[in-house]
């Protein structure tokens, strides 16, 4: 990185006793800072009065290095005014790196981090956030005072505390009350882990049940995260199709390691898991042999019925993780997401938790404890219920009135996303492509497929957006499609 006038003295270390004269010396480093691009073409050097003022020598010695850089060809000097940096030696340096083979070789990588590499799936969207892109809520609803407020609070109890667990007391026992009611889950506090994010529960997971060669169930199309955390630990990932009622059970097929699910809105489509799907699957699962990871992301937010309990709350063998998230039902800027564990498992995913390092700031969990505690949660999600809700109509609405010849909407009875396929032809990711040049930023249908895409269309997110940002964002995609 290039650096500041004031900070070349400070790059530059003589040594008195060394056998190279002071000028060498002088010399050859300020001839690396240009060559590796720390001293960038056009920068000028501090006078010669300075600099030896900085590095205790004489103006002479300063003088002399300088008159060699200039007949090198590295600066330019003239009486009277400073001297100039006349290369671009950063180009030159990654330029010569690349041919002298420094950076020609790949890097040798980790069975895990090989396997990582391999994945597809896209771990960064564009900046900044535009319409319509899944998976986010409106930031801008959020209640950031009285969040602000439980911040404060947190941290000046934080210097009062004495170190406390990496699971928080206050946060577990409101997550355990809240999932009790809200999602029908069974589970005591100690069972729930607060973690980063629900990603960092899915690569928990993996670490603690997989071993190379596993096979693992997921949901095709489905949440490429979890195909990326399982096979990164080694799994062999096996994608499930699904039908009406969500993922279907391979006839005769003897049961895998672990099966990831979406059950109560599967991620893309928004289908529902029938109660007799939910219950043959767990028929399936073998107890402390077969393990069901059931991920709600967006479960708060239901429309058109009641919310359906958890496949969590149905299983009576301690066999299904359950995860879940704040970032979806508050701000994605809080990172936290929370694991429900069976039983059997909770020891060993406590240490694995603390010997990877997941672990949550502990004064972020007290003020949320204390968000939940103080109903701004709840009440929160009750308006957000109806805010996304109408977007979510609205959007449905506008895409079957300017986009009814070219899309088949399918409508999700809760979530913040919806599916609009394709009538005509499978080019979703050129139009997804034509779309982000014009403005409005989707997801390819068949990008989230294990493998030969059987599904085409876009994924469409609405809760972030306003009615009026939906109605130009609809507008521009007829005009593109």
């Amino acid at each position: 990185m290039p650096v500041s006038e004031d900070m070349v003295s400070a790059l530059i270390g003589l040594k008195r006793t060394d056998d190279e004269g002071l000028v060498a010396q002088l010399t050859s480093q300020l001839r690396s800072l240009i060559a590796t691009g720390r001293l960038g073409k056009g920068r000028t050097l501090p006078s010669s009065r300075r600099l030896a003022s900085d590095l205790g020598v004489s103006r002479n010695t300063v003088t002399y290095a300088f008159e060699q850089l200039a007949a090198e060809g590295y600066l330019e000097a003239s009486r009277g005014r400073r001297p100039v940096v006349t290369v671009d030696g950063g180009e030159r340096h990654r330029t010569g790196a690349v041919a002298s083979g420094v950076r020609s070789g790949k890097p040798r990588l980790s069975p895990w981090a090989s396997r990582l590499k391999q994945t597809d799936w896209p771990m960064s969207y564009l900046a900044p956030l535009r319409p319509l892109r899944p998976g986010h809520g409106d930031a801008r609803e959020f209640p950031n005072e009285v969040w602000a407020r439980c911040l404060r609070r947190s941290a000046v109890r934080a210097a009062k505390r004495e170190l406390g667990p990496v699971n928080r007391t206050r946060l577990r026992e409101a997550l355990a009350h809240y999932l009790a009611t809200s999602r029908g889950v069974r589970a005591s506090a100690d069972q729930i882990l607060i973690l980063p994010s629900a990603q960092a529960a899915l690569t928990l997971i993996a670490a603690a049940v997989i071993t190379q060669g596993d096979e693992v169930w997921v949901e095709d199309p489905g949440y490429p995260g979890a195909a990326a955390a399982f096979r990164a630990s080694g799994a062999r990932v096996t994608g499930i199709r699904l039908d009406e009622q969500g993922m279907q059970r391979i006839p005769g097929a003897a049961a895998p390691t672990l099966i990831f699910m979406t059950p109560s809105h599967q991620h893309p489509t928004g289908r529902l898991m029938s109660l007799a799907r939910r219950t043959e699957f767990l028929g399936l699962s073998r107890p402390g042999k077969t393990w069901i990871v059931e991920d709600d992301y967006d479960g708060e937010f239901h429309y058109d019925s009641r919310p359906v309990p958890s496949l969590q709350g149905l299983d009576a063998h301690g066999r299904v993780f359950y995860v879940g998230t704040f970032s979806k039902a508050m701000t994605s800027d809080i990172r936290l997401g929370y694991l429900v564990v069976p039983p059997a498992l909770v020891g060993t995913l406590e240490i694995a938790q603390r010997h990877i390092g997941l672990i949550a700031a502990s004064h972020i969990q007290e003020a949320l404890a204390e968000f939940i505690a103080g109903g701004h949660f709840l009440a929160h999600l009750r308006r957000m219920r109806r805010l996304y809700h109408a977007r979510r109509d609205h959007l449905v609405e506008g895409l079957e009135r300017h986009l009814g010849e070219v899309l088949s909407v399918e409508v999700p009875s809760g979530g913040i996303q919806l599916v609009a396929r394709l009538k005509r032809g499978r080019a979703d990711q050129a139009a997804v492509k034509r779309l982000v040049e014009a403005g409005v930023e989707t997801r390819a249908l068949s990008s989230l497929s294990l493998g030969r895409p059987r599904d085409h269309g876009l994924l469409l997110g609405f809760a972030a957006w306003r009615e009026n940002e939906i109605s130009t964002a609809v507008r521009t995609m007829a005009s593109c499609l």
